[in-house]
């Protein structure tokens, strides 16, 4: 049934915008009251972020962790990941690893601090985005067992991907096992966590980004709260360093806050209807930032 009534959806969202141009398909979505998931949004929110990233003004923001006002109204928390994730990734040549497959759109791949980088994209299936062409290497499997040697990476990104191990991925085509009690959390995540650590070089570093806020289990994802933080920390302490950083969403939009002032945060869930509130949040309501470096 819900199989049926999202691909009815995604029928009526191509004929909405069948012979329009991007532009026009922006301009009624904001005509229409700018509804986070409605007709016209996934354009935007890529334009916005595409202005973003490649805005030298607002990446250094992201850098000193200070947004302007207004900042990704209505907009879901990858208008704040992406730039903040390319803000802090290292300049120069180097192995790169996507843990994740979430920079695996072209917009994403052609930026600056890519380009001289040997990137290595994992994800547990082949997607329809494929940049072979570009030299971009494409590795198979489960982020808990990763097929690469020690010490190997100089940098890697795990983009809001924690959150969806060990839960249920059917709707994005995966039939793997998976916690089946919605009440409990999952741990599992810590796997990934050490796998990361140890394919990192001594002084590399790994980005993370994931919902943080109460504990809540929406079935395809978890939103993690202070002791799951805290467990990766507890997890590196031996080997690593790390910074953690916070943003929470209001109806003015993003703002970078204290772990404090995120911890009562919910999230909506679009497919559900659960969270949603009169703030046009169009997903999580707070992020947790993690900047690593394993010691050298």
């Amino acid at each position: 049934m819900k199989s049926r009534i999202k691909n009815k959806l995604k029928h009526l969202f191509v004929k909405a915008k069948k012979g329009k141009s991007k532009d026009e398909i922006i301009a009624s979505y904001k005509a229409s009251g700018s509804e986070p998931w409605s007709v016209g949004y996934h354009e935007y929110k890529w334009k916005y972020i595409e202005g973003a990233i490649h805005s030298q003004d607002v990446l250094t923001q992201f850098e000193n962790e200070l947004l302007p006002s207004g900042y990704g109204v209505g907009l879901d928390e990858r208008v704040i990941e992406y730039p903040w994730l390319l803000s802090h990734i290292r300049p120069g040549h180097g192995k790169f690893l996507d843990a994740g497959s979430t920079f695996n759109f072209g917009d994403i791949l052609a930026h600056s601090v890519l380009t001289d980088k040997d990137v290595y994209i994992y994800t547990y299936y082949p997607e329809s985005n494929n940049f072979a062409n570009k030299r971009i290497s494409y590795v198979y499997g489960d982020l808990r067992e990763l097929p690469f040697k020690n010490d190997c990476f100089d940098q890697i990104v795990c983009h809001s991907t924690l959150e969806h191990i060990d839960m249920d991925n059917s709707m994005y085509g995966y039939d793997i096992a998976h916690l089946q009690d919605s009440q409990n959390k999952s741990f599992e995540y810590l796997n990934v966590i050490e796998e990361l650590v140890r394919v990192a070089k001594p002084g590399g570093q790994i980005l993370l980004t994931f919902p943080y806020g109460k504990f809540e289990n929406h079935g395809f994802f978890q939103q993690f709260n202070s002791e799951m933080v805290q467990k990766i920390e507890d997890a590196i302490i031996a080997t690593c360093m790390c910074k953690k950083s916070f943003a929470k969403y209001n109806q003015d939009g993003w703002q970078f806050v204290l772990q404090s002032e995120s911890e009562n945060a919910i999230s909506y869930n679009p497919h559900t209807g659960r969270g949603k509130g009169s703030d046009n949040a169009a997903h999580s309501r707070a992020i947790c930032f993690m900047k690593i470096q394993k010691n050298k």
